[in-house]
């Protein structure tokens, strides 16, 4: 087997197992809010610990791409990821629940973008589109994830049986295929943040990003609350699921339909797709209506990560490393600032009506993407 099949089989599987991992936490975040009996108000404050902490990894992360290959922090991440992902199960405090999560979030900054860098460097290697493969496996990982957790859930296992089962085989996967990871991927040059007038290029893909996060962590987050207290499903990962089958399944065929329609284009079909969906689930909130119109936003949401990862690796100003630095720092302010005002907005004005919001990001991303192509067109 030739040394690249090897690597992006080893990628692969960071890929999945990270998606994994994040599916397990956000989909027993129900059980959390049930045991230290939040309310949506409470609970949304208790997920602002997210952006905080990953804001907190932007000097810390872009330091890490200037000074190693981009293997280092990918382990070391990962290694703290699981053990963050034990003590989210065994927080007894609101206080310890922050803590846990606080460092969760600060670590799958570091891997996120450790696992980027690799792609858009191995992507080199390959002459056929291979990024949104992988992205296809983040969410393959994150179906496997909550198809678990509901298991685990219609067995009544608890959640620290659960969290410390996946936490310690993730690892030992991880440790055992580490090895074959890429190797000497450091750039040389543009390993620096460059403060001042912010770079179009990157501003524009880092609000595409921050968006389009914003709707798929809502989704990560509220989608098993919107079934369990909208839907009064007894069994509320269901929505969760089909969200993250359908992404998914759409992320596999990303890179196909990115070829024949063309990446501005994508960003627009996707746009309408995630409002089409969305609506679905608020207008018709049944069981079947609403499960199809997760759907649809998984299908929606599938492409943008992966397609705004990829531009983001071509800037001329910023190495790939430091440049999906920056724009991850979107990402996740956008994955984990978008769960608490959805939390604030439910407890206002219902879960129900807070879901709207991701009406108005569906809408906005179509501007803000043209936006960005107009300026890639006079660059050029």
């Amino acid at each position: 087997m030739e040394l690249k099949v090897k690597q992006r089989i080893a990628l692969g599987v960071y890929f999945f197992l990270t998606g994994a991992s994040f599916a397990t936490w956000a989909s027993r975040i129900p059980t959390i809010k049930t045991f230290f009996n939040f309310n949506d108000a409470q609970l949304g404050t208790i997920l602002l610990a997210m952006p905080i902490s990953s804001l907190i990894g932007l000097p810390i992360s872009g330091w890490l791409v200037s000074k190693f290959d981009s293997r280092t922090p990918l382990i070391i991440s990962f290694v703290f990821f699981s053990v963050a992902l034990t003590l989210i199960g065994f927080a007894t405090t609101p206080f310890l629940l922050v803590v846990a999560i606080c460092l969760f979030s600060f670590c799958m900054r570091i891997l996120n973008i450790a696992i980027n860098t690799q792609s858009i460097t191995l992507q080199k290697k390959f002459e056929k589109r291979i990024v949104g493969s992988f992205h296809g496996l983040w969410s393959t990982g994150g179906l496997v994830g909550v198809a678990f957790s509901t298991l685990m859930v219609k067995m009544g296992v608890s959640i620290h049986a659960h969290l410390l089962s996946v936490s310690l085989l993730t690892l030992i996967t991880a440790l055992i295929v580490y090895r074959f990871t890429l190797k000497n991927d450091k750039s040389t040059t543009g390993n620096k943040i460059i403060f001042g007038k912010p770079d179009p290029f990157i501003l524009y893909l880092g609000l595409i990003i921050f968006l389009a996060a914003i709707c798929e962590g809502g989704m990560f987050d509220w989608s098993g609350v919107y079934f369990k207290e909208v839907i009064k499903e007894e069994v509320f990962t269901y929505g969760y699921l089909s969200f993250m089958v359908c992404m998914a399944i759409s992320r596999f065929f990303s890179d196909n339909i990115i070829q024949k329609i063309g990446m501005q284009q994508t960003y627009i079909l996707s746009s309408f797709i995630i409002i089409t969906g969305i609506l679905t689930a608020i207008l018709f909130p049944f069981f079947w209506t609403s499960l199809l119109g997760f759907c649809l936003v998984g299908f929606g949401t599938a492409a943008i990560f992966p397609m705004t990862f990829a531009l983001a690796g071509t800037s001329n100003k910023y190495s790939p490393g430091m440049a999906i630095s920056i724009i991850t720092t979107y990402g996740i302010l956008g994955m984990f600032i978008g769960p608490p005002v959805i939390g604030y907005l439910a407890h206002a004005f219902g879960l129900k009506n807070a879901f709207y919001i991701f009406v108005a990001i569906g809408l906005l991303i179509i501007p803000f993407s043209r936006q960005f192509f107009r300026y890639q067109s006079r660059q050029k």
